[in-house]
């Protein structure tokens, strides 16, 4: 098992996996990970659904692909979080699947709409991230799937509360190939005040 620090630096956002799928047992200790998190108030808003069907993930990924490709407002998107670049043509191929062909997607969710609840999910997929990354595994978190996963459909198919939502969609799997180490900036500090 790896230590945290290395956890934190080897941790990558995998896109191409093996078709091995993680068992339950994997996946449990993931989700116990998980809700180790950090919860405002004692909350522990989170509630995860998983998905281990690839016939429904490509199905999720179909309809997906199709709302983004509307425009943004549809799919509840102001005018920051808009698509650019070439996501535009990633979602126009057939063949490009949105959770690049994993047999896996934890869904960390909040089940009502409480005060941080939404920073606690992400603090939880945080946790299972790293927890993967310690056990060998590879993950992702896919933004492009919210929409399609806060569905009224998809929300009852995967047993996600009306008042509730998917926040934090991840897949997790074996990684097909090692993914080289990404820079990254040193801490741009704003302010640091001391007193006197």
């Amino acid at each position: 098992m790896l230590n945290v620090e290395e956890c934190i630096r080897l941790r990558r956002s995998v896109r191409a996996y093996e078709a091995r799928q993680p068992g339950a047992a994997l996946i449990r200790e993931l989700l116990e990970a998980a809700v180790h998190a950090p919860t405002a108030m004692h909350r522990e808003p989170w509630g995860f659904a998983v998905v281990q069907d690839r016939a429904l993930l490509r199905r999720y990924s179909d309809r997906a692909k199709a709302m983004l490709r509307a425009p943004s407002e549809a799919v509840g998107w102001g005018a920051s979080e808009r698509l650019h670049g070439s996501h535009p043509a990633m979602l126009d191929d057939p063949g490009f699947n949105i959770f690049y062909d994993a047999g896996t997607l934890v869904v960390v969710c909040r089940r009502d709409g409480g005060p941080f609840a939404d920073a606690d999910c992400w603090l939880a997929a945080q946790n299972l991230m790293l927890a993967a990354t310690a056990r060998g595994l590879g993950s992702c978190c896919i933004g492009f799937a919210v929409p399609v996963l806060n569905t009224p459909e998809a929300k009852r198919e995967l047993g996600i509360p009306a008042a509730g939502a998917a926040v934090v969609p991840v897949i997790v799997g074996y990684a097909r190939d090692a993914i080289p180490a990404v820079g990254r900036k040193p801490p741009e500090i704003l302010s640091w005040k001391e007193g006197a």
